[in-house]
């Protein structure tokens, strides 16, 4: 059985996967991404789901990974999916999705 924070780490672990999964079949481009809602919602939620579940990982485990993973500001693009009205920056979230999920899937990766 896994600790709490594994499995939080395991469920993040699995939206990325779907994150990468929304990307090969909408097509890796940011035209592609822009001019197609469902994309965006589909990746907004991901997103939104990863930066919930970061934010119920023990205080210990962040400190102990925070050079690693920013997870405060996971965090925070979380708040502002939730309290933004659904309106983020396309520029943000794709630049996450290129940038930022691929590093926290080899992170999830390596601890799981």
């Amino acid at each position: 059985m896994l600790s709490p924070d594994l499995q939080r780490l395991a469920h993040i672990k699995d939206y990325c996967v779907e994150i990468e999964r929304t990307v090969e079949r909408y097509g890796n481009s940011f035209e592609a991404f822009t001019s197609d809602i469902d994309y965006q919602k589909s990746i907004s939620f991901s997103l939104l789901q990863i930066g919930e579940l970061s934010g119920k990982l023990s205080e210990e485990f962040r400190e102990q990974t925070s050079q690693n993973i920013p997870w405060s500001a996971i965090r925070g693009m979380r708040n502002l999916f939730a309290h933004n009205d659904g309106s983020m920056s396309r520029d943000i979230i794709w630049r996450s999705i290129q940038e930022d999920i691929p590093v926290l899937l080899t992170f999830c990766n390596s601890k799981l």
